[in-house]
């Protein structure tokens, strides 16, 4: 299990300063603004309207200029696919990671279409035309790269299946923050995707007996790569810390040490090192350390404690926190607000969590959708739009108190 080491300290800063203050001792440490952190664009969802997307027909959610929409139902009802959808926009597979012909309503035309129109009139979709076999996305009526879809909204989810991410396997910490890490850095992905083709390249040549030229070329790349990679996750855990204020993140592996104890063209070269001497096979397997072996873990501070051997409610507090705080990122660095997807956000949460998540939700810098079987839990929840689904369609919208003398049309 991961130990509680090279934790990035969080730096402190005098309460009352400035966000330009704040920005340029940022930038001191390497991070990258792609716009005024004075500016304050929050690209919010006022509409969206799912097409044969799972067991939706025809869904559309009206939401005007309100911050937290939470949607309940029963099982089945459809909650989770309309965050699903909304998780499409960001150019990646989805919160479920699914093959796109199985988004597609059962009883459809094979295809399916996420419309949604932003705060600034902007129209963004995401669709798959029958027979084919992958998706498209349209910004304004103009076909663009899915890829393209990030530049215009920033989005970051938590399901049931991250509940258990600290206790779950490496690799799957790995996916779940370098997904992270992609939102800052989209070159990071295929950073990882280059990562792994190279490794299994290796093994391949190893196998087969190739020459050292050859493989030398390839451990050349494989350490170029892998110090990208891991700058990027230490990049990503030094600036998170930051706005953590009950946690701590960190990085642990061969790659990142190096990182921390050298210049990157030593560690570089270091790692280059490390592989040339290490070109056997155990058995059909090639067995190196890298930058793909490296976990994550987190601390919780209040606890004083690792988060992976606290209770399942603390490690659900804890995550939540981690989002939070990742939406405060992407509001400095970018001077955009993200959208928050929480699937099930109320699970293991006892009641005093429950109020302390609600109230940190309508103060975070995010919009906010969130799903939960039962509507009475999310009662406290201020400037909230309530949306029940059943049997995959919208069966009625309810405008909290605080929210009512918003401009929202049902």
């Amino acid at each position: 299990m991961l130990k509680y080491d090279f934790f990035l300290p969080k730096i402190r800063i005098r309460e009352g300063q400035v966000a330009e203050w704040l920005c340029r001792g940022l930038q001191i440490l390497g991070c990258r603004f792609d716009s005024d952190p004075g500016l304050q664009f929050f690209k919010m969802i006022n509409q969206i309207t799912l097409t044969n997307f799972r067991n939706h027909k025809c869904s559309r959610i009206k939401i005007g200029n309100i911050k937290n929409i939470i949607i309940t139902g029963l099982n089945g009802a459809g909650k989770t696919a309309i965050l699903e959808a909304l998780s499409l926009l960001s150019g990646e597979r989805g919160l479920r990671g699914a093959d796109m012909q199985m988004l597609a309503r059962f009883d459809g035309d094979g295809g399916f279409s996420v419309f949604a129109t932003t705060a600034d009139d902007s129209d963004v979709c995401v669709f798959l035309n029958s027979g084919d076999s992958n998706r498209h996305a349209k910004i304004d009526n103009e076909n663009v790269a899915l890829a393209d879809l990030a530049k215009k909204l920033r989005i970051v989810w938590l399901t049931p299946r991250e509940d258990r991410i600290f206790l779950e396997s490496a690799a799957d910490r790995r996916a779940f923050f370098d997904r992270l890490c992609a939102n800052f850095e989209p070159a990071h992905v295929g950073r990882i995707s280059r990562l792994n083709k190279l490794l299994t390249e290796r093994a391949g040549v190893i196998k087969n007996g190739g020459d050292k030229n050859w493989l030398d070329a390839i451990d050349t790349q494989i350490a170029a790569t892998a110090i990208a990679v891991s700058a990027s996750r230490i990049r990503y855990a030094g600036e998170i810390n930051y706005f953590f204020e009950n946690g701590a993140v960190s990085v642990n592996g061969m790659v990142e040490k190096l990182l921390l104890e050298n210049t990157a063209t030593v560690a570089e070269k270091k790692y280059f090192t490390y592989l040339q001497n290490n070109r056997e096979l155990n058995g059909d397997k090639m067995v190196i350390d890298g930058a793909h072996k490296s976990d994550f873990g987190v601390f919780n501070k209040k606890l004083n404690l690792p988060a992976y051997i606290t209770s399942t409610g603390q490690q659900k507090s804890i995550l939540i926190d981690l989002i939070l705080a990742h939406a405060k990122l992407i509001h400095i660095k970018t001077g955009t607000k993200p959208l928050i997807l929480l699937d099930e956000a109320a699970a293991h949460l006892d009641e005093n969590a429950r109020v302390k998540l609600f109230a940190d939700l309508n103060e975070s810098d995010a919009q906010v959708w969130a799903t939960g079987l039962d509507i009475n839990i999310f009662k406290n929840i201020p400037d909230a739009l309530f949306v029940t689904c059943q049997d995959g369609a919208i069966s009625n919208i309810v405008v909290s108190k605080m929210a009512e003398n918003k401009d929202v049309k049902n």
